[in-house]
């Protein structure tokens, strides 16, 4: 593997990168960079032990919470939806099901729309955000968005639709959902920095999420407190690598449940990317891929399996991780 240098230096210029970037191979880091401020006002660096937040980078602790409870017999991928809603979120067709869902095929109205126009200083969300700290306090945002096409007839990315999953998880296991997670998947995979923080109580080592390459505006009022089934989870490059080799080690979910995950399903050209289940995978070879872009998140990690190779880019400014992705990209080509 030869990393180009000189083009990711330019790369980290480009787009004023702030965050850290790592390639590990097996159990040898081959390359380690850390820049910019985790604390701007207060002077505090990035460094490799950082803590970022990774938006959707997260729904692939999601998709293997609820696999968990699949693999225990308290849910089925077949299950619909709607016998755990009951009442709730009505628009929400009756032949939705989990896998539906995991697999972004469900056709249920987006409370974010992937196809709209954004902008890292929208505030997006109606409900004020402090009020968002657990999946069914989610219920009165993802209310009153009317089916977009029936349920398994196309691909399309839904942040909801992983929220919906979370209040199916919940309601199924009679836990909390970040307890889930926190047992689920990031216990069994030994990682011991990664966990859903909430964003008015962060801990020392975890960097604000920049809305610009430049200031001190950060993105406490533009996210919910404390994320649930789309986003919200916190980790470092370390547990990053360590969550790839123990995903496809099967000690989160079985190897045939990695393997029904990693399936390719469906093109995503607009991300120039394949969709599995929880995770994408590159266009053409076998290397997996999750990444997250919000206000004050930029981030990917992509993983070969026949290597044992992860790259991973944490950004904590909204575009600045965007030129690093793009210049490491080639190495899985």
């Amino acid at each position: 593997m030869r990393i180009d240098e000189e083009a990711l230096a330019r790369a980290v210029e480009q787009g004023t990168f702030t965050g850290v970037v790592t390639v590990d191979v097996g159990d040898e880091r081959v390359l380690e960079q850390a820049h910019g401020f985790a604390h701007r006002a207060a002077g505090v660096r990035n460094t490799p032990a950082t803590r970022f937040g990774v938006a959707s980078g997260s729904k692939v602790f999601t998709a293997l919470a609820v696999l968990r409870l699949v693999e225990d017999g308290a849910l089925d991928l077949g299950t619909r939806v709607r016998d755990v809603l009951d009442d709730d979120l009505p628009d929400v067709d009756d032949g939705v099901t989990v896998q539906h869902l995991l697999t972004h095929t469900s056709g249920i109205g987006d409370y974010l729309d992937e196809e709209a126009a954004w902008d890292p200083h929208d505030h997006v969300l109606r409900t004020p955000v402090h009020l968002l700290g657990t999946a069914e306090a989610f219920l009165p945002e993802l209310t009153g968005f009317a089916q977009v096409s029936p349920p398994g007839e196309r691909f399309a990315y839904n942040n909801g639709g992983y929220v919906v999953l979370a209040v199916v998880a919940e309601r199924t296991s009679g836990r909390t959902f970040h307890d889930l997670v926190r047992t689920e998947v990031i216990d069994r995979a030994g990682l011991t920095t990664t966990d859903h923080l909430r964003s008015d109580d962060l801990p020392g080592d975890a960097a604000l999420g920049y809305l610009d390459a430049e200031g001190n505006a950060w993105n406490v009022l533009h996210l919910p407190v404390l994320g649930t089934g789309d986003g919200g989870a916190w980790t470092t490059a370390d547990d990053l690598h360590r969550f790839w080799r123990a995903l496809l080690d099967g000690r989160v979910v079985s190897r045939e449940t990695v393997a029904w995950m990693v399936r390719p399903r469906h093109d995503v050209p607009g991300e120039d990317l394949r969709s599995g289940a929880g995770v994408f995978l590159h266009p053409t070879g076998e290397a997996l891929v999750v990444e997250g872009y919000d206000a004050g998140v930029s981030f990917r990690s992509t993983h070969d399996p026949a290597t044992a190779t992860t790259v991973t880019v944490l950004g904590n400014s909204s575009e600045g991780a965007w030129p690093v992705i793009g210049a490491l990209a080639p190495l899985f080509d």
